[in-house]
């Protein structure tokens, strides 16, 4: 027998991968199945999806071996290997630890010092894209900054009251001197964060 018989659960989860999915090869792979639960012969098969005879029957086989599950496919590309655990690492410190904790001179991550920090500190050699992928993973993603109009320091006006104290309370024979920036810019550039 050529053809495979799906119950009505499992036809309509097949059904709902062929219309639902993101992804081609899943619709492909549950077209195949559909195809053959409906009863059409092989080469009608071969023809319409313009795919082998060899291809029906890798996803039939698969299908009654594994059932519906086969549809989502197994993981493509390259297995993992103990380098994944570096991605949970290198999140962590981007959500916990700044720059400056490992010798920086800056404020802010990016995806190279990261990359330098794994080099360097721990003998890991990865690039800076694949610190990226790893951002992307865990949905940390580059977003443009919302710039806020004005501060909302908590502790304003206990530091304004302590400024104003001290400056009432300082002795005639000694200046206080202060810096300010000379122009005020009431909408700064904000970096990407």
């Amino acid at each position: 027998m050529h053809s495979i018989p799906l119950n009505p659960t499992d036809r309509q989860t097949i059904l709902g991968h062929y219309r639902r999915s993101a992804d081609p090869d899943v619709r492909f792979r549950a077209h195949i199945l559909l195809l053959l639960d409906a009863g059409h012969p092989w080469a009608t098969i071969s023809a319409v999806l313009f795919c082998s005879v060899s291809t029906i029957s890798r996803w039939k086989r698969r299908f009654e071996k594994e059932g519906v599950d086969t549809v989502s496919g197994r993981p493509r590309g390259r297995r993992r290997t103990g380098i994944h655990i570096w991605a949970t690492v290198v999140v962590r410190w981007v959500l916990t630890l700044s720059p400056t904790q490992f010798r920086f001179a800056r404020s802010r991550w990016s995806c190279e010092a990261l990359a330098v920090v794994l080099r360097q500190d721990y003998r890991v050699t990865v690039g800076r894209e694949t610190v990226r992928r790893w951002l992307r993973d865990a949905d940390l993603v580059w977003r443009r900054p919302r710039p806020t109009i004005r501060p909302k320091d908590p502790d304003r006006e206990r530091k304004l009251r302590t400024l104003r104290a001290l400056l009432k309370s300082l002795p005639a024979d000694e200046t206080a001197v202060f810096q300010d920036e000379v122009d005020v810019n009431l909408n700064p550039k904000v970096g990407c964060m």
